[in-house]
């Protein structure tokens, strides 16, 4: 279906928060992640003659199948930011601080930081720990395996195990925030 400026404005009032949020979450930075939202419907404009989906959930599809692979991309060039903003023409104009305040309430930040205390503290104990160690204190596998008293791959599994369960929670838990949204 061909796109139209119409079907570009329904897409940024259904989406445009959601994108800003998901960026947000993913990089904590909120001036790139509204860099990033602006770049995903400059993308999505860009390449409207790509588009071959006729329903309204391919559209989405569509539009944030351009945001994971922007995403990507700004991770995979986060070392060349100085490079980034030379082609952006200078610097950008700064986020206030309630600017920014603004975009991690709205991205739930705080209560993203209860929710993963809340389920890291409800894994096992050993795999809590393990979790722990890894993450908060970012030791090697064979020191916390040194810790913990437990082999070297005892202590990968558990970390492994705690942070996929961790994972597997905390997606249920956003997928139940968009769903309200």
């Amino acid at each position: 279906m061909p796109l139209t400026p119409d079907d570009f404005t329904r897409l940024y009032r259904r989406h445009a928060q959601s994108l800003l949020l998901y960026f947000q979450r993913q990089l904590h930075e909120p001036e790139t992640a509204r860099d990033l939202l602006g770049e995903v419907f400059e993308a999505a404009i860009a390449g409207a003659a790509e588009f071959r989906g006729s329903s309204e959930s391919e559209l989405s599809g569509w539009l944030w199948g351009i945001a994971r692979n922007l995403l990507g991309e700004q991770r995979r060039r986060e070392a060349g930011e100085l490079g980034r903003q030379s082609r952006l023409g200078g610097t950008r104009p700064a986020l206030s601080d309630r600017e920014i305040e603004r975009i991690e309430e709205l991205a739930g930040i705080a209560s993203l930081r209860e929710a993963v205390a809340e389920h890291l503290a409800r894994l096992p104990a050993e795999q809590r720990d393990a979790v722990r160690m890894h993450v908060l204190e970012d030791l090697p596998y064979r020191t916390i395996a040194a810790r913990m008293n437990i082999s070297l791959d005892t202590a990968r599994a558990r970390v492994s195990r705690g942070l996929r369960t961790l994972n597997v929670a905390l997606q249920q838990e956003h997928q139940a925030w968009k769903d309200g949204m």
